[in-house]
């Protein structure tokens, strides 16, 4: 599962990495996990503003009878988010930038797990595709919720198998634009993100230990 994250940059320096229009309501967090609130930017079809707002991890989408659907949903395949109901019409419509300065993923070893944390080599903020909807529950309460969206990877193939789609920042207008529907070009982007901008020259050390980069 990739769903462990950090954001720990202070709200302004968010907020003007990503050319926010509206308040960042967020404070610093270093383990960020599956199922809690977290940060997404997302654009309205009235202008093309970015909003930040929070979310709960594991989508919940519009038509779902329950919010139990979201306990499945952390994570979104990018290789079949066009044909799963809980995703298709999120895809279409609802996509969102999920900002990042780090995440976490564990590489199994013959009794226990080993951590690492993999950034970029500059340390900056980046950010995941991901997608959102909102939920209206039995008592008429709007809740919004985000997937993010993850490939196979040759990057981290040493870690784990599949890693966060990772969008390059000159790509973030074409990802938020919610009038653009072209399925086929936004699937384009769903590849590895580039090793040599984020992974040491021994993919192999420990996170806990250095950070990457």
């Amino acid at each position: 599962m990739c769903g462990r994250y950090r954001l720990s940059r202070r709200k302004q320096l968010i907020a003007e990495y990503f050319e926010i229009d509206n308040e960042v309501d967020w404070e610093p967090r270093y383990n960020i996990a599956p199922y809690q609130d977290v940060g997404i930017i997302w654009q309205a079809r009235s202008k093309p503003d970015r909003h930040f707002s929070l979310a709960r991890s594991g989508l919940i989408p519009s038509w779902a009878k329950d919010a139990s659907i979201g306990s499945s949903t952390i994570n979104a395949r990018s290789e079949t988010v066009t044909d799963k109901p809980a995703y298709r019409d999120a895809f279409t419509s609802h996509r969102c930038l999920i900002p990042v300065d780090g995440f976490f993923e564990w590489r199994r070893n013959s009794r226990e797990k080993q951590p690492f944390h993999l950034g970029m080599h500059d340390d900056s903020l980046f950010a995941f595709a991901g997608l959102w909807d909102r939920w209206i529950d039995s008592a008429g309460a709007a809740i919004e919720s985000c997937s993010i969206l993850t490939t196979a990877n040759s990057v981290l193939a040493s870690i784990h198998d599949r890693m966060p789609v990772i969008l390059p920042k000159e790509k973030y207008d074409l990802w938020l634009d919610p009038d653009f529907k072209d399925v086929k070009e936004l699937a384009r982007l769903l590849v590895p993100f580039d090793a040599a901008q984020m992974l040491p020259s021994d993919p192999s050390t420990p996170a806990q230990r250095t950070l990457f980069g």
